[in-house]
């Protein structure tokens, strides 16, 4: 639909990824994946599905344990990058998110998943896909954004697209689940739910809050034409200093994730 001052949404409304941008502003979503993957205990042998491997940091570190890894990811700026760095990645639409056909084989011993899922608002749908591709006894370990992630962020890319007349539904695409919404989500789906948490991880920003909002909500300044889209970055950005940033102008970002284990 068209909106006053600003471009159509429909072509703007879905998010797009840059390997170099990706790099610059977001590598510590890698950085920080250290737990999760000792959650996921990975061994030498197991075949294991990345889902939404990006650029492959993390899955480099499972496949180098000796584990046989396919990556998949909707990005082929980011997997090209995985592919260079010796990944089996390969292309999926996020939209559909059809696993099932991209397994080898036999099925999976596990499915990993880190700061991805919370871009599938489908959830229902995904985890009968997550589950039809593991073994019995297979296991689901991922972390993604939970309950009032990027709260802060959110509240003042509404507040100004609503200011600006934009699509304030462009400010927060985002699956952030409570632990009880998704434990419910996972038993439906049939899996056994051995460890679920929710838990505020406040995240210092490697580059400043302008950065983060062009790596991961891009679709909601283009809607706005010309200077507009400047001026309501820094909008955003001004809003966000008095909560987000320092005094030595570090910014953190107030992240709340969800991580969990689940076994069929």
């Amino acid at each position: 639909r068209a909106i006053t001052g600003t471009r159509q949404v429909g072509m703007t409304k879905h998010q797009t990824w840059n390997a170099e941008g990706y790099d610059r502003n977001a590598r510590f979503v890698s950085d920080l994946g250290s737990e999760i993957l000792r959650w996921l205990a990975a061994k030498p042998g197991e075949h294991i599905l990345d889902l939404g491997c990006g650029d492959g940091a993390l899955t480099k570190k499972i496949q180098d344990i000796g584990a046989n890894v396919i990556g998949i990811d909707q990005s082929p700026d980011l997997l090209e990058a995985a592919i260079a760095r010796g990944i089996d990645a390969r292309p999926i639409d996020a939209r559909e998110m059809d696993v099932r056909e991209l397994r080898p084989d036999g099925k999976f011993d596990a499915v990993f998943s880190n700061a991805v899922l919370h871009w599938i608002p489908d959830a229902d749908r995904i985890l009968t896909r997550i589950r039809d591709v593991l073994k019995p006894g297979g296991r689901f370990v991922a972390e993604f954004g939970g309950h009032g992630n990027v709260a802060a962020i959110v509240t003042a890319m509404r507040a100004v697209g609503q200011m600006r007349g934009g699509d304030t539904d462009l400010a927060g695409p985002w699956f952030f689940p409570t632990v009880k919404e998704y434990r419910g989500k996972l038993e439906k789906a049939g899996f056994d739910v051995l460890r679920c948490e929710l838990f505020a991880r406040p995240t210092p920003l490697p580059t400043d809050m302008a950065g983060w909002l062009n790596t991961f909500r891009k679709p909601f300044f283009d809607q706005f034409e010309g200077a507009k889209r400047g001026q309501a970055l820094s909008d955003v950005v001004e809003l966000l200093r008095p909560v987000l940033c320092d005094k030595e102008n570090i910014w953190t970002a107030d992240y709340v994730r969800i991580r969990v284990e689940a076994r069929l």
